[in-house]
């Protein structure tokens, strides 16, 4: 991929980590553009909310059932994938998450 694509798209790739609705601004404005590093820090953030999703459904249904609320400290794992998938972005760099990278493809 060619540095012009990575760096007309580096902004709306940060965007897309930040938050569902960062995630939702970033498909809309890529919508017109189709620019491969966007869509692929999508595609990566996309599987970030979901993961923050579920977990947030699963872990508080057993924190509340089971009385393990330290297993809620997991809650913070998307959290930190964003951080890394931003961190991605911003070095204008197309990395897959460790562990939800490659799910989906």
């Amino acid at each position: 991929m060619d540095q012009k694509t990575i760096s007309e798209g580096k902004t709306m790739a940060l965007i897309s980590y930040i938050t569902v609705i960062g995630l939702l601004i970033a498909f809309i404005v890529n919508s017109d553009k189709k620019n491969e590093f966007v869509k692929f820090h999508i595609g990566q953030s996309l599987r970030v909310w979901i993961l923050a999703i579920a977990l947030s459904i699963v872990l508080g249904l057993i924190a509340v059932t089971m009385g393990m609320g330290f297993l809620r400290i997991l809650q913070w794992a998307p959290w930190v994938l964003a951080v890394m998938g931003a961190i991605n972005a911003y070095n204008g760099k197309m990395e897959k998450l460790p562990i939800i990278g490659t799910i989906g493809e």
